[in-house]
Protein backbone atom coordinates (compact mmCIF):
# COMPACT_ATOMS: atom_id res chain seq x y z
CA UNK A 1 0.00 0.00 0.00
CA UNK A 2 3.19 2.20 0.24
CA UNK A 3 4.23 1.31 -2.64
CA UNK A 4 1.10 2.44 -4.62
CA UNK A 5 0.59 5.73 -2.32
CA UNK A 6 4.51 6.85 -3.60
CA UNK A 7 4.44 5.70 -6.97
CA UNK A 8 2.52 8.92 -8.53
CA UNK A 9 4.77 11.03 -6.96
CA UNK A 10 7.76 9.54 -7.74
CA UNK A 11 6.83 8.88 -11.82
CA UNK A 12 6.00 12.38 -11.97
CA UNK A 13 9.03 13.60 -10.50
CA UNK A 14 10.62 11.30 -13.11
CA UNK A 15 8.43 12.19 -15.63
CA UNK A 16 9.37 16.18 -14.75
CA UNK A 17 13.22 15.97 -14.62
CA UNK A 18 12.94 13.58 -17.71
CA UNK A 19 10.79 16.35 -19.81
CA UNK A 20 12.94 19.41 -18.41
CA UNK A 21 16.16 18.05 -19.58
CA UNK A 22 14.75 17.03 -22.89
CA UNK A 23 13.54 20.86 -23.57
CA UNK A 24 14.69 21.88 -27.15
CA UNK A 25 16.92 25.18 -27.58
CA UNK A 26 14.46 26.30 -30.14
CA UNK A 27 12.65 29.13 -30.32
CA UNK A 28 12.96 32.69 -28.80
CA UNK A 29 16.21 31.88 -26.76
CA UNK A 30 17.79 30.57 -30.61
CA UNK A 31 18.23 27.11 -32.01
CA UNK A 32 19.71 26.27 -35.25
CA UNK A 33 20.36 28.33 -38.50
CA UNK A 34 21.90 26.81 -41.54
CA UNK A 35 24.66 24.60 -40.41
CA UNK A 36 24.98 26.83 -37.06
CA UNK A 37 23.02 26.87 -33.51
CA UNK A 38 22.07 29.88 -31.59
CA UNK A 39 22.53 29.42 -28.00
CA UNK A 40 22.60 32.86 -26.45
CA UNK A 41 20.17 36.00 -26.91
CA UNK A 42 19.90 39.42 -25.33
CA UNK A 43 17.40 39.39 -22.51
CA UNK A 44 15.79 42.16 -24.96
CA UNK A 45 15.11 38.79 -27.51
CA UNK A 46 11.99 37.12 -25.74
CA UNK A 47 8.48 37.41 -25.46
CA UNK A 48 7.64 40.42 -26.91
CA UNK A 49 9.74 39.82 -30.40
CA UNK A 50 8.50 37.68 -33.22
CA UNK A 51 10.83 35.69 -35.05
CA UNK A 52 11.37 35.41 -38.86
CA UNK A 53 13.73 33.10 -41.03
CA UNK A 54 14.58 34.46 -44.71
CA UNK A 55 16.62 32.88 -47.53
CA UNK A 56 17.93 35.23 -50.05
CA UNK A 57 20.84 35.77 -52.38
CA UNK A 58 23.03 38.45 -53.37
CA UNK A 59 26.11 39.23 -55.79
CA UNK A 60 26.55 35.00 -55.63
CA UNK A 61 26.10 34.82 -51.93
CA UNK A 62 23.42 33.01 -50.43
CA UNK A 63 21.76 34.06 -46.51
CA UNK A 64 20.53 32.36 -44.23
CA UNK A 65 19.00 34.81 -41.81
CA UNK A 66 16.88 35.12 -38.68
CA UNK A 67 15.19 38.26 -37.38
CA UNK A 68 13.55 39.33 -34.20
CA UNK A 69 11.20 41.98 -34.39
CA UNK A 70 9.19 43.89 -31.85
CA UNK A 71 5.91 46.12 -32.21
CA UNK A 72 6.62 49.62 -32.16
CA UNK A 73 4.68 51.95 -30.04
CA UNK A 74 2.03 53.62 -32.84
CA UNK A 75 1.97 50.66 -35.35
CA UNK A 76 4.82 48.55 -36.94
CA UNK A 77 7.54 47.02 -36.23
CA UNK A 78 11.53 47.14 -35.24
CA UNK A 79 14.10 44.54 -35.93
CA UNK A 80 15.46 44.33 -32.63
CA UNK A 81 18.41 41.96 -33.52
CA UNK A 82 19.47 39.55 -36.78
CA UNK A 83 21.82 36.62 -37.09
CA UNK A 84 22.91 36.02 -40.54
CA UNK A 85 25.03 32.79 -41.87
CA UNK A 86 26.76 33.44 -45.08
CA UNK A 87 28.09 31.18 -47.70
CA UNK A 88 29.64 31.68 -51.20
CA UNK A 89 33.16 31.09 -53.23
CA UNK A 90 33.88 34.54 -52.58
CA UNK A 91 33.91 34.73 -48.73
CA UNK A 92 37.50 33.51 -48.76
CA UNK A 93 38.57 34.81 -45.02
CA UNK A 94 37.96 37.40 -42.59
CA UNK A 95 39.21 40.25 -45.18
CA UNK A 96 37.13 39.15 -48.02
CA UNK A 97 34.04 38.91 -45.89
CA UNK A 98 34.76 42.83 -44.95
CA UNK A 99 35.08 43.87 -48.00
CA UNK A 100 32.23 41.63 -49.44
CA UNK A 101 29.67 43.42 -46.25
CA UNK A 102 31.30 46.97 -46.80
CA UNK A 103 29.36 46.57 -50.11
CA UNK A 104 26.88 45.01 -49.39
CA UNK A 105 25.59 47.57 -46.14
CA UNK A 106 26.68 50.31 -48.19
CA UNK A 107 29.77 51.34 -45.91
CA UNK A 108 33.02 53.16 -46.85
CA UNK A 109 35.19 50.60 -45.90
CA UNK A 110 38.20 53.20 -45.05
CA UNK A 111 36.31 54.95 -42.41
CA UNK A 112 34.32 51.64 -41.51
CA UNK A 113 35.84 51.53 -37.95
CA UNK A 114 36.09 47.74 -36.95
CA UNK A 115 38.19 46.10 -33.76
CA UNK A 116 39.52 42.51 -33.32
CA UNK A 117 37.49 39.95 -31.45
CA UNK A 118 37.67 36.48 -30.28
CA UNK A 119 34.88 33.97 -30.78
CA UNK A 120 36.47 30.32 -29.24
CA UNK A 121 39.54 30.59 -31.24
CA UNK A 122 38.22 31.95 -34.43
CA UNK A 123 39.31 35.94 -34.98
CA UNK A 124 36.31 38.17 -35.74
CA UNK A 125 35.44 41.89 -36.51
CA UNK A 126 33.17 44.07 -34.36
CA UNK A 127 31.86 47.54 -34.24
CA UNK A 128 28.82 49.65 -33.54
CA UNK A 129 26.45 47.29 -34.44
CA UNK A 130 27.52 44.25 -36.34
CA UNK A 131 29.74 41.23 -35.21
CA UNK A 132 31.38 38.81 -38.24
CA UNK A 133 33.46 35.78 -38.17
CA UNK A 134 34.73 33.37 -41.06
CA UNK A 135 34.05 29.94 -38.92
CA UNK A 136 35.56 28.61 -42.23
CA UNK A 137 36.24 29.44 -46.03
CA UNK A 138 33.25 30.27 -47.67
CA UNK A 139 30.69 30.86 -44.79
CA UNK A 140 30.25 33.52 -42.61
CA UNK A 141 28.23 34.64 -39.58
CA UNK A 142 27.18 37.93 -39.25
CA UNK A 143 24.80 39.41 -35.87
CA UNK A 144 23.49 42.81 -36.20
CA UNK A 145 22.00 45.26 -33.82
CA UNK A 146 20.39 47.38 -36.51
CA UNK A 147 18.88 49.95 -34.23
CA UNK A 148 21.44 49.86 -31.36
CA UNK A 149 19.00 48.41 -28.97
CA UNK A 150 20.79 45.49 -27.62
CA UNK A 151 24.28 47.44 -26.94
CA UNK A 152 27.72 46.08 -27.82
CA UNK A 153 28.06 43.66 -24.63
CA UNK A 154 25.12 41.71 -25.98
CA UNK A 155 26.24 41.60 -29.44
CA UNK A 156 29.10 40.16 -28.63
CA UNK A 157 27.69 37.64 -26.00
CA UNK A 158 25.19 36.55 -28.60
CA UNK A 159 27.88 36.24 -31.74
CA UNK A 160 30.42 34.20 -29.16
CA UNK A 161 26.88 31.32 -28.33
CA UNK A 162 26.97 31.00 -32.11
CA UNK A 163 28.80 27.47 -32.58
CA UNK A 164 28.48 24.77 -35.22
CA UNK A 165 25.18 22.92 -35.23
CA UNK A 166 26.55 19.28 -35.03
CA UNK A 167 30.40 20.25 -33.58
CA UNK A 168 32.92 17.34 -34.53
Amino acid sequence: MLLTRWAPVALAIVLALVLTAAAPAVGPRGGPLDGFTIGHLPARVGTETSTMDSHYEWEDVSFTARFWEQAKEGGGFQVVLQVLVLRGEELTDLAAVRSFLAEYHERDPDTWELEDFDNHGTGGLYGGSEAFWTPQPGVAVEVRDPFGLIGEEELLATARGIGPENPA
